[in-house]
């Protein structure tokens, strides 16, 4: 069966790259096409219909015509803008981390509903929420857990024994833990305290409801932070060029 040569699809917005005087080529996340690349014609214009529907971390209604290379959207609209972000520095930045996350983790044209809906969901939350840096590693592990990369927290990865309550070692090459008599065989491996162990593992097992609740102290924070990126920059096998500026913000307060 031919492909319809003009689809409609919901998308939120991931990236942006001036093309020519007027155009651009955009990153989508969709519900059933997974991420896509599509140029917006005439988008820089002053006087486009359509620029205002295709900003930065909108969720849009998009109608796209199929073409050679790369799609050609014809008409937008926008679903949600989520202004609260927009008026807000930090809160932005971490949505665009999160975004960038996904844009980076992600193959073009494979659907995954449960990452587009984990994105759309975040989004709607850092609007709201009033501990941002919780909601990204509740979205951290989730993402990495519908892409197929789900750290092991409750067994070692060496000797397959149940995990006791002392510290423990996280494996970012193996992607989990291992015990103290393991890690002598991987010296690079971070150790992790319990409390840190604790909280991944109900951030990774909860719903967003529960897991919100969470209170963490500051430092607790900082290492929940410093495992998550190393393991995301191991399975990227680069850093995410957000990171630099999250920490940037939060050295200027």
């Amino acid at each position: 069966m031919t492909a319809p040569k003009v689809y409609k699809t919901e998308a939120i917005v991931l990236k942006r790259i001036n093309l020519g005087e007027a155009d651009k080529i955009l990153t989508l996340y969709t519900p059933n096409l997974g991420k896509l690349s599509a140029i917006a014609k005439g988008v820089r214009r002053p006087r486009s219909k359509m620029g205002g529907h295709l900003e930065l971390l909108t969720h849009c209604s998009l109608m796209l015509a199929r073409g050679q290379n790369l799609d050609i959207i014809t008409q937008s609209e926008t679903i949600s803008s989520f202004l609260p972000l927009r008026d807000n520095l930090w809160r932005a930045s971490l949505a665009l981390y999160a975004a960038e996350l996904v844009e980076q983790l992600t193959a073009e044209h494979v659907e995954n509903y449960p990452v587009y809906k984990l994105l759309l969901d975040t989004l709607h939350r850092l609007c709201e929420t009033k501990d941002g840096e919780l909601t990204l590693r509740y979205f951290e592990l989730n993402l990495l857990t519908h892409l197929g990369y789900k750290p092991e927290l409750h067994q070692c990865l060496g000797c397959k024994s149940p995990l006791e309550p002392t510290t423990n070692f996280f494996s970012t090459s193996g992607g989990g833990m291992l015990c103290p008599a393991c890690r002598e065989k991987e010296p690079l491996s971070q150790p992790i305290s319990l409390n840190a162990l604790k909280v991944m593992r109900f951030l990774q097992q909860s719903d967003y409801p529960r897991a919100s609740r969470v209170r963490i102290s500051e430092e607790l924070s900082r290492e929940l932070e410093s495992l998550m990126r190393h393991y995301i920059r191991y399975t990227l096998e680069r850093e995410v060029k957000s990171v630099a500026w999250l920490d940037r913000l939060r050295r200027e307060g």
